[in-house]
Parts: C-alpha cells; sequence; structure tokens
C-alpha cells in the first residue's frame, strides 16, 4: 500500500458535532460564562484550550481554562454508548481499504473518548492506524496532525488525501500539502470549507461513498495506478 486516506472522526464519521456544541454549552455556562452556541459551533475542531481561547474575551481568568475543559469532557463522556456514526461511514472506510488505500484516522480525541467513536464507527478491520490528540504537540489547523498521519501510513503528502468537516480540518490538510476532500455534516458551510481548501465537498460519507469514482480519491488513484483518467468513471 502506498497511498492513503486519513480521516477526521468528529463530524466526519461520527455524528458528534452537536454534542460537542451542547457540552461545551453547558461547560461555559457552569463557569458563568454566557457564549453562543453558533459560536462554539464554528469553533468545534479546534483542541480544548484553543477553542476556549477563541470564545472567550482576552484578560479572562485562564485559571478556570483547565476546568471548563474537564467539564466538557465529562458532560461528553455521557453519550460514549450511544454515539451515532455517519450513514456508510465504516463502509466508506472498508471500501478504500479493499481499494488498495491505507485508511488513518487523525483526531483531537484521546483514550476512552476515541476508544467510543472506533466503536462507533465499527470499521477497525479497515484502520492501520490513529494519531490522536496524545500523538502530537499542536491540533489542527497546524499540519502536525496530519503529518502523524502520513508517518503512520509511510507516505508522503502527495500520495494522501485527507477527508474531514471543519475548516480547522481543511486548513490543516492544505498546510501539510495534501489534498483536501470536504464534508457538510458537521455543519459548516460549503462556502467556508471551500475557502479554507477543499478540493471538493460531498454531504456525507455516504454521498462521498456513492461518487467515490468520481471524487478527488479516485483522480489520485488513477494517477497513481498509471489508470488514464476516465477509465473508472468521471475523475475529479
Amino acid at each position: 500500500m502506498d497511498r492513503a486516506v486519513v480521516f477526521d472522526v468528529d463530524g466526519t464519521l461520527v455524528d458528534t458535532n452537536h454534542l460537542h456544541v451542547t457540552a461545551w454549552w453547558e461547560a461555559f455556562r457552569q463557569a458563568g460564562h454566557d457564549v453562543m452556541m453558533h459560536d462554539i459551533h464554528r469553533a468545534v475542531g479546534l483542541p480544548g484550550h484553543d477553542l476556549i481561547a477563541r470564545l472567550l474575551p482576552d484578560g479572562r481568568d485562564t485559571g478556570q481554562d483547565d476546568g471548563i475543559s474537564a467539564a466538557h469532557k465529562t458532560l461528553y463522556a455521557t453519550y460514549a454508548d450511544r454515539l451515532p456514526a455517519l450513514p456508510d461511514a465504516g463502509r466508506l472506510l472498508r471500501t478504500l481499504a479493499e481499494r488498495g488505500w491505507t485508511v488513518v484516522l487523525a483526531t483531537s480525541a484521546s483514550g476512552g473518548e476515541l476508544a467510543a467513536l472506533r466503536r462507533a464507527i465499527d470499521a477497525d478491520d479497515a484502520i492501520t492506524a490513529t494519531a490522536g490528540a496524545d500523538d502530537v504537540s499542536e491540533g489542527k489547523p497546524a499540519p502536525e496532525p496530519v503529518e502523524r498521519a502520513l508517518e503512520l501510513a509511510g507516505v508522503p503528502a502527495d500520495r494522501a488525501v485527507f477527508v474531514g468537516d471543519t475548516v480547522w480540518d481543511m486548513k490543516a490538510a492544505t498546510r501539510a500539502g495534501v489534498l483536501a476532500v470536504a464534508l457538510r455534516c458537521g455543519g459548516i458551510p460549503q462556502d467556508d470549507l471551500e475557502e479554507a481548501g477543499a478540493a471538493a465537498v460531498y454531504r456525507d460519507p455516504a454521498d462521498l461513498l456513492a461518487r467515490l469514482d468520481g471524487s478527488p480519491v479516485a483522480g489520485l488513484e488513477q494517477r497513481l495506478e498509471g489508470v488514464p483518467m476516465g477509465t473508472r468513471g468521471p475523475s475529479y
């Protein structure tokens, strides 16, 4: 295997973004901060302390940050046994693995949270490796999570595609030199995803799977295999 597809997880493969929004909203409320859910939603995908810094004003008591982050984790953990995979998420990963792609996850989750996400996807047989929060020093939109995923896959950036659902995902992928594909199932508008670097945008994993042969994934696959463009359908 000499090519890889790197996937974000929250909001891309598992329908969790709005659960995170609710958990962050309550964590902020418990700490005495009134933060709009819309603003929280647009910040989801950032590492916890970066999200807090983005949403709370300068000059705040930063001594609260660890407590807010811990409260979010505790509140979000109540959903751990009922996280819903997005349509055809597991099937998409298995299809890619069967086509010779190395499938790697790049996520800000770790520990029990990551384990719960993988249970929801139910496709461990297709996943080669995972770059989690504990494997990097800086989260998205920095390129490090994507770069670490590529190291685990053993492929260079020009032999990889990244699939995510937030502007932070798209920025991390493009900064790492990786072709970025976006899904709208995380709730971010298509225009924002394209502005952040998405080469193509799909509704959800099921939509990408249904149109896989016309996607940038298939386009790279054909280029790497030396297959004439269009042999497997209209490449992106």
